[in-house]
């Protein structure tokens, strides 16, 4: 089933849910209360314990980095499906530059527009596919046009956003 499979943790995805901001307003707030007067005199000891920085770098919650294969793979199928259409977009341009300098034939400037437009358009779709398309386990390349990768990953994405 496509609901199992997307169900199924990756090995660079953070095993719960990270609550932002919560710890570190508590107790800006406790301290901001209580002794404004001594944080004014004691400058950075205070600050430094309670920076964004030290609160990311919690040891109960590790980020691990995107495996170096699927990173791989995943920027070679984005300059794929986005390199082509915009490498098209700049072709159609320079070609509509063409036969309009030698008047083959006329070329109204909105066919122009609309045809290097939507191929652009397709190059900037390319990224998000590319990206999606991928297979984001390690040890499974996945297909050519990666259309079941792009199903289970874009789930995935869709019941993150849900969470939120």
């Amino acid at each position: 089933m496509a609901s199992d499979s997307s169900r199924d943790r990756l090995p660079f995805e953070p095993a719960k849910k990270r609550k932002k901001d919560k710890a570190p307003k508590s107790q800006s707030k406790g301290e901001s209360g209580a002794s404004s007067p001594k944080a004014a005199a004691s400058p950075s000891p205070a600050k430094t314990s309670d920076s964004p920085a030290q609160s990311v770098k919690n040891p109960s919650v590790k980020k691990q980095p995107i495996p170096e294969a699927v990173s791989r793979r995943m920027i070679t199928r984005m300059a794929l499906f986005s390199g082509t259409p915009t490498s098209l977009g700049v072709l159609s341009l320079l070609g509509s530059y063409f036969i309009i300098q030698k008047e083959w034939f006329p070329l109204p400037s909105i066919a122009v527009l609309l045809v290097s437009s939507g191929l652009f358009g397709l190059g900037v779709l390319g990224l998000s596919y590319g990206l999606l398309s991928a297979s984001w386990d390690e040890d499974d390349p996945g297909s050519k046009l990666g259309w079941r990768e792009f199903q289970t990953n874009f789930g995935r994405m869709r019941q993150a956003w849900k969470k939120e």
